[in-house]
């Protein structure tokens, strides 16, 4: 399989789009597969961030031991020294890492869909620079595949979440510490003076959690919030504070999945919360593309309200 030159996933023989169920009756060798290609799918990512988004690679923690394990997330060149505008790229939790909305997408429907390649293209282009945390990114596989099947076999009964031989990567154990020590460390010391966030599902949990651990910071640096399906709670999260719900009235859109076309106000009774829209799609994978040009518009309505 390889990438054509629309950015789909095809076959390099069949020109066919991957198929899942590929041997017959072995869902165990097939999801196998899958996980290989989703292995291989993050490490192309990486490349292209790299490649062609041009953005740099940096490793946390910073004081780091020469064999501890390290995590890392991507920036722009300039983006702690540019005093304009900076965005920070927070994607839903699951198997896939930085640069990615989602592995299924991704492989489905292409780059242009599952990859965040687009919103940074965007970002850079409006003058603005870039930041793309790896949230997802929280272990270390300590042994080889061989060693972990002979083990996986022998373990069959103990199911728990974290398997016994991977360790969390310091700082980055969870979406939520990973975007605090980010945030600690590079976004808060940033020369920029407008900071925006776009969160899809889960890492709009995560900003939030942010929020009240670093209240002052984030309100006084951070002029808008995108949300794309966010999976946060303003009142439980925010623990009825009238002030920050006022902020995220405030500073916050959010768009959801939704069969309304794009930009159209969306009710939810649920939430005491932001303003809502559609994302013009009834899928939650195709969600953020989706809205991509809508964000945009916002985020410079916003800045330039500011």
């Amino acid at each position: 399989y390889d990438f054509n030159i629309k950015g789909e996933l095809r076959h390099l023989d069949t020109n066919e789009s991957f198929v899942f169920n590929y041997y017959k009756n072995a869902h165990e060798r097939n999801h196998k597969r899958y996980q290989v290609l989703g292995h291989l799918l993050t490490q192309y990512v990486y490349e292209l961030l790299e490649r062609v988004c041009m953005l740099q690679k940096v490793y946390i923690p910073t004081d780091a031991t020469e064999d501890e394990p390290r995590s890392f997330f991507f920036m722009s060149e300039k983006a702690l020294t540019n005093t304009s505008s900076l965005i920070v790229l927070l994607q839903d939790r699951g198997v896939f890492r930085a640069g990615q909305w989602g592995q299924k997408t991704t492989i489905s429907e292409g780059l242009d869909h599952g990859t965040q390649i687009p919103f940074i293209k965007m970002a850079l282009q409006s003058q603005g620079e870039v930041i793309v945390l790896n949230p997802n990114d929280n272990l270390m596989d300590l042994k080889t595949e061989k060693e972990r099947l002979s083990i996986a076999t022998r373990e069959e009964s103990s199911s728990s979440m974290q398997s016994p031989w991977s360790i969390p990567k310091r700082c980055s154990s969870s979406p939520e510490e990973h975007t605090m020590y980010v945030w600690d460390q590079f976004i808060s010391k940033s020369a920029a003076k407008n900071v925006a966030f776009i969160a899809h599902g889960y890492g709009g949990l995560v900003f939030i959690d942010l929020l009240m651990q670093r209240r002052w910071e984030v309100m006084n640096k951070v002029y808008s919030v995108a949300f794309i399906d966010s999976m946060h709670n303003t009142q439980h999260q925010t623990r009825s504070d009238p002030q920050i719900q006022e902020w995220i009235h405030k500073y916050c859109r959010e768009w959801v999945s939704n069969s309304k076309p794009l930009d159209k106000p969306v009710g939810s009774l649920v939430k005491v919360n932001c303003p809502t829209v559609s994302a013009g799609t009834e899928k939650y994978g195709l969600a953020p593309s989706y809205c991509l040009h809508a964000i945009f518009k916002y985020l410079k309505s916003a800045l330039k309200a500011k």
